[in-house]
């Protein structure tokens, strides 16, 4: 794997104003993440897992420290940085095809081109037999994909996806996983994954960074040095899970006395 640093977070902090108190949401929080790597922030709620991924995207600027995207800082949102929402956030008005091309489309590609890439990625993510309905005429499951997809389309360096499969039954979580899996070492897109599952972050990640509350920052960070494509119920799996769910939980506990 090539360790150039794709992104580099350094002393990054983040206040909120709430009435008359300043909320401190994020303390320092200094990342690197390498091109084409794999990882999973995970933490309870309100550790800032979603404020972080949010200021690498660039919709919220960080109250000190800077982000860095392939060596530029990152100044706003950019078509190098693209975002998958748990509620999915397709156009509703548009099929599968037209939201896939919305970027190709944006950034003036000419209209053979445009659809090349629509049919290329909708078929990458199993979707080529529905490229012309629209996302009420969709699964849940479905409608990620072509989130994804659409990210994808955009040739996006980085691909920052917040709680994707929160909202998915068991069975459709766990298909989607496979395929996210399948994807990324297609096209060795980086990736950084926010969950609260510490199951799925040992299955997908090379690398779980562990976050904490109040404020967040980074508690542990845990190389994933298992074999793809990796057996949840083996030992190996189980102890760096048990491991990492300690590490987790350990903070709260201490918080709670």
């Amino acid at each position: 794997m090539d360790r150039t640093p794709m992104l580099e977070i350094r002393r990054v902090s983040k206040r909120f104003q709430v009435g008359g108190d300043v909320i401190e949401a994020l303390s320092p929080v200094d990342l690197a993440i390498a091109r084409g790597e794999f990882v999973c922030l995970l933490g309870a709620s309100g550790c800032g897992k979603s404020t972080l991924l949010r200021i690498i995207a660039g919709f919220e600027a960080a109250s000190a420290g800077e982000v860095l995207a392939a060596g530029k800082t990152v100044a706003g949102p950019g078509p190098d940085r693209g975002m998958v929402f748990q509620d999915y956030a397709l156009f509703p008005w548009m099929t599968v095809r037209q939201n896939i091309a919305f970027g190709p489309r944006q950034r003036g590609l000419p209209r053979d081109e445009v659809s090349d890439i629509a049919t290329r990625y909708a078929a990458m993510v199993g979707l080529g037999r529905f490229a012309d309905r629209y996302p009420h005429q969709l699964s849940g499951g479905m409608k990620q994909r072509v989130a994804i997809a659409r990210c994808l389309a955009n040739e996006a360096d980085v691909l920052l996806m917040d709680e994707p499969f929160g909202a998915l039954d068991a069975l459709t979580r766990a298909k989607l996983q496979d395929e996210l899996l399948e994807i990324w070492q297609r096209t060795r897109t980086t990736i950084i994954f926010v969950t609260h599952s510490v199951e799925e972050a040992v299955l997908l990640a090379d690398r779980v960074v562990v976050m904490s509350a109040s404020p967040g920052r980074v508690d542990s960070d845990h190389p994933v040095g298992l074999p793809r494509p990796r057996d949840v119920s083996s030992a190996d799996f189980n102890a760096l899970r048990r491991m990492i769910t300690d590490r987790l939980t350990s903070h709260l506990v201490a918080k709670a006395a």
